[in-house]
């Protein structure tokens, strides 16, 4: 029997939510870069630079990134695991891994790519050192049963790094709020022609655990330990779980 689950402020059927976020990703895929440099000024450059700089992955490593989008992170995870290493470049948007793959064509990097849903992952059991997602968790329907996915495909001793939108110092709530809910739809209007899809993302991160029920979310996936450090105020939080 289907529960109902949360899209954006909405209540809709469990059903339902992947098509509606499927369209929003449909709808911004092509626009998705500019918008993120325009949305954060350029700061999801520095958040993604901390990601893998914290990472300490090594050359030869298998590296999963799930709902890779425009290939951010697939890129750097290919620059540091070098040839001998393996980076899956996963989306479960067709709009958006087809622009993520062809940037990385663009580039002159020839990564295997898949479409994949983060709550059936077609990936062996303990297959991968890291597993990473990007502003991807919280427009999942089920993020338990992901989390249990990426817990289950990674080694033992291997880590997750969860990069997300989370709760933002008390003090800023109010600024943060007028920018989100008035400046980001107009800015989505202008540039992407597609103001609502910017309100779904502004409400999706106000619907997200905060940082202390991630973690603990993520210690109930299977992990043994988990960490997690604020960036920019807790606008961003990188959270590192480890599998023992």
């Amino acid at each position: 029997m289907n529960q109902d689950t949360h899209f954006g402020f909405k209540t809709v059927d469990e059903s339902e939510k992947a098509g509606k976020v499927a369209e929003v990703f449909h709808s911004v895929a092509n626009k998705y870069d500019v918008m993120n440099d325009l949305m954060s000024a350029g700061l999801h450059r520095v958040w993604k630079h901390f990601t893998l700089s914290t990472a300490a992955v090594k050359a030869g490593d298998k590296v999963l990134d799930i709902a890779g989008g425009t290939g951010d992170l697939a890129k750097g995870w290919a620059k540091r695991v070098g040839q001998r290493g393996e980076v899956w470049l996963t989306d479960i948007n067709s709009s958006m891994l087809s622009v993520g793959r062809d940037r990385l064509l663009d580039q002159g990097l020839i990564l295997p790519v898949a479409l994949a849903d983060a709550e059936k992952l077609p990936f062996p059991d303990r297959y991968f050192d890291l597993v990473s997602v990007a502003f991807g968790l919280r427009n999942m329907t089920h993020k338990d049963i992901a989390l249990q996915e990426m817990c289950r495909v990674l080694k033992p001793g291997g880590k997750l790094l969860v990069l997300e939108f989370s709760k933002v110092w008390k003090p800023l709530s109010p600024f943060y709020d007028f920018y989100s809910f008035k400046a980001l739809p107009m800015m989505g209007k202008l540039v992407a022609g597609d103001a609502s899809s910017y309100q779904y993302l502004a409400e999706s991160i106000r619907m997200h655990p905060d940082q202390e029920t991630l973690k603990q979310m993520m210690l109930e996936a299977g992990f043994g330990k988990v960490d997690y450090h604020n960036l920019s105020s807790g606008v961003v939080a990188l959270h590192k779980a480890y599998k023992l």
